[in-house]
């Protein structure tokens, strides 16, 4: 089974507290902003570890993917596109923004990393899951381990089940359309691994 389907997600309370772990991990905390950014854009680990300041909007509100660190014979390399496409715009809200804003360099350009190792190369996220994620998470009592790419499948499950307020005031959910625009999937995938699972059925008044 691939990652892209193997879908077991967090709840929210247990990717709040994992977020929360992470921040206050003695040895791990230098990659608390990583692991919140993942949660809140439902990113592949790849995409989001190559993002250099320039596909970060000044205002910290839009990111643009559209390269990926992938692992090569010479070590891990950055390529240009992304998995299932060239590249997509994600729109961030109040928190991501906020979160953008504290971690970017006072002199940052635009060639800087958004998540550098600390010795500013690029995450091996294969290195990251082995020690950092699975120590972290060996320390939550009542989570179940999961892979780091369930950060995805959480953010997924959660759009598709959170009611948002739009400008106009209305209520709507967000469709799989919508959904698959953000992460970079086809509405299919959406359909068929989250969207029958994700919903309560009910009958509305008619």
């Amino acid at each position: 089974m691939s990652e892209d389907e193997d879908i077991n997600p967090f709840t929210k309370e247990e990717r709040d507290r994992i977020i929360q772990a992470f921040e206050t991990d003695r040895y791990y905390k230098y990659y608390a902003p990583l692991i919140e950014f993942l949660f809140m854009t439902g990113c592949r680990p790849s995409e989001a570890v190559a993002l250099q300041w320039q596909h970060i909007s000044a205002d910290c509100c839009s990111i643009r993917f559209e390269q990926a660190v992938v692992d090569s014979e010479t070590g891990l390399v950055f390529k240009k596109g992304l998995k299932t496409q060239k590249k997509r715009a994600f729109p961030a809200n109040d928190r991501l923004a906020a979160l953008l804003a504290s971690i970017k360099p006072a002199h940052a350009t635009g060639e800087t990393k958004v998540f550098p190792s600390p010795k500013g190369t690029w995450i091996d996220v294969h290195n990251l899951t082995n020690r950092g994620w699975r120590a972290v998470l060996s320390k939550l009592e009542g989570i179940e381990y999961r892979k780091l790419y369930q950060t995805r499948h959480t953010f997924i499950t959660a759009a598709l089940e959170t009611a948002v307020t739009m400008p106009d005031g209305k209520i709507k959910m967000l469709d799989a359309k919508d959904v698959g625009r953000l992460v970079g999937t086809s509405p299919k995938m959406i359909y068929e691994h989250y969207a029958g699972q994700a919903r309560e059925l009910f009958v509305p008044e008619f």
